[in-house]
């Protein structure tokens, strides 16, 4: 029988979940991965923006490697949540 990789110091209880918000802008080949503290939040806000008839201004703080973001509602392809799991 395999067995799992497991790193010195490792067990379940080190594990820990976080979620990002990934937002896909159009003609971008990767996705804006915003990291916040309420990221249902964030995600329902940018779904009801992306069928708003008039574009708007949308500008972030993040709590990840991207710190600050803006981007135009109109542009938005596509949103998704994204859970990782970390040490």
């Amino acid at each position: 029988m395999a067995q799992q990789f497991n790193p010195q110091g490792m067990n379940a209880q080190n594990i820990k979940l976080r979620y990002a918000v990934l937002v896909f802008i159009k003609g971008s080949t990767a996705p804006l991965v915003l990291y916040v503290q309420d990221y249902q939040e964030l995600y329902d806000e940018l779904a009801e923006r992306m069928v708003q008839p008039n574009p708007v201004l949308i500008r972030k703080e993040t709590e990840g490697p991207l710190k600050e973001v803006c981007f135009v509602s109109n542009q938005i392809a596509a949103l998704a949540i994204q859970e990782e799991q970390y040490i």
